[in-house]
C-alpha cells in the first residue's frame, strides 16, 4: 500500500523559511517522479515543484528562486525547502507521486505565512 506522509508545516512570519518533508512507503520510490502541490482556501490545487527520478526539477513561476525541491532515495523522502515566504504562499501543501499510471497523494500539511 502506497503511503505519502508530509511533515514540517507550520506558522511562520513573512520572509521566513520552512522545510517540508514527504516520506514514502509501499512504492518504488527511486523510479518515481515526485511533486509538491498546494491548495489555498477557495482556490484550485496547483503544482509548486516537481522532481523526476533522475533529479530534474521544475518550479511554478511564483516560487522560482525561493523554493527548492530535492529527494533522498536512500531515505525515500522528498523535501521542499521554502525561503522568503510570502503571505500568498499560505496553503495546504500536498506530496504527490505516480506509479504504474496511478496517482497518489499525501494528507497535506498546513503552511501559514503571517504578514
Amino acid at each position: 500500500q502506497v503511503q505519502l506522509v508530509e511533515s514540517g508545516g507550520g506558522l511562520v512570519q513573512a520572509g521566513g523559511s520552512l522545510r517540508l518533508s514527504c516520506a514514502a512507503s509501499g512504492m518504488l520510490f527511486r523510479f518515481n517522479p515526485m511533486g509538491w502541490y498546494r491548495q489555498a482556501p477557495g482556490k484550485q490545487r496547483e503544482s509548486v515543484a516537481t522532481i523526476t527520478s533522475g533529479g530534474s526539477t521544475n518550479y511554478a513561476d511564483s516560487v522560482k528562486g525561493r523554493f527548492s525541491i530535492s529527494r533522498d532515495n536512500a531515505k525515500r523522502t522528498v523535501y521542499l525547502e521554502m525561503n522568503s515566504l510570502k503571505p500568498e504562499d499560505t496553503a495546504v501543501y500536498f506530496c504527490q507521486s505516480t506509479q504504474y499510471g496511478l496517482t497518489y497523494w499525501g494528507q497535506g500539511t498546513q503552511v501559514t505565512v503571517s504578514s
